[in-house]
């Protein structure tokens, strides 16, 4: 009976609810935290992971910290880029624009429509840069031919011995002639800007045949029609004729090297170099009366 008056075989543990005391000499433990009672969805609060963080920064008791703020808030080692484990999404700006929109010897686009004969004939003088780069991807045959045609008709008279041959002839015999000559012009023509084309495309170039062919046709009979027009009243042999023919044709060289830079997208050395046999046949040819 004493055992148990002393307390002796009941149970030691202190009653529910009140804190067990420590031993002496020893701070008691704090009390763990009170598990916060969050709302059930559907009672007038956001769904859980929309509302807010709770005051202070707290979290739910027992919600792991590693998979990121559901609340918003950045942890101090949330997921990161360039942490192992973790790729992060980035690009790097071309400054030359997509891959699709640039490549080696890209040549530009066409600023507009096919010109008129008129303006065609015109622009290849007065603005000849503009004019090859916008027919740059447009045939020329019509002009091209018809206009190198008549030249040939015109040339066989630049030339003194051809053109005392011609008129001495009979009608049934310079009409055959005169026309020969005209054809063998665009034959030529064609034949010379095919070379030209050629090396354009050898030394990188990009452009089509049939434009730079016609061009370099137009080319031919337009830079030589100020010397034509003066041999036709003084002689192919004359002096003026001569000075007039080297200038057409050190225009001509220029006019080459524009069109086959902006036909084929070359610099313009590269374009020089195309244009060189070419330019050397109507020096020889043409220029210097050897034909």
């Amino acid at each position: 009976m004493a055992g148990f008056r002393n307390g002796r075989g009941r149970d030691n543990r202190p009653p529910q609810g009140q804190p067990q005391q420590a031993p002496y000499g020893y701070d008691a433990a704090p009390p763990p935290p009170a598990r916060q009672q969050w709302p059930q969805q559907g009672q007038g609060q956001p769904p859980y992971g929309q509302q807010g963080a709770p005051q202070g920064g707290q979290r739910p008791y027992g919600e792991p910290e590693y998979f990121g703020d559901p609340y918003g808030q950045q942890h101090p080692h949330a997921v990161t880029a360039n942490n192992p484990g973790h790729t992060q999404m980035f690009s790097v700006d071309d400054p030359y624009g997509p891959a699709t929109d640039h490549h080696a010897g890209a040549a530009p686009v066409p600023t507009g429509p096919r010109l008129h004969w008129k303006a065609l004939l015109s622009g290849i003088v007065l603005r000849p840069a503009d004019t090859f780069l916008r027919m740059r991807d447009h045939a020329v045959w019509g002009p091209a031919l018809i206009v190198t045609f008549l030249y040939g008709l015109l040339a066989i008279f630049g030339f003194d011995t051809a053109r005392e041959e011609a008129i001495d002839a009979t009608l049934s015999t310079a009409v055959p002639y005169v026309l020969m000559t005209a054809l063998g012009f665009v034959v030529g023509g064609l034949i010379l800007g095919a070379v030209t084309h050629t090396l354009a495309r050898q030394l990188g170039g990009d452009g089509a045949w049939q434009p730079t062919v016609g061009l370099s046709m137009l080319i031919m009979s337009i830079t030589d029609a100020p010397r034509l027009v003066f041999a036709l009243f003084l002689g192919g042999e004359n002096g003026l004729v001569q000075v007039i023919g080297w200038l057409t044709w050190l225009a001509a060289g220029a006019l080459f090297t524009v069109m086959v830079s902006r036909s084929h997208d070359l610099p313009w050395p590269k374009a020089l170099g195309a244009s060189a046999i070419q330019l050397v046949a109507l020096l020889s040819l043409i220029k210097l009366g050897t034909l």
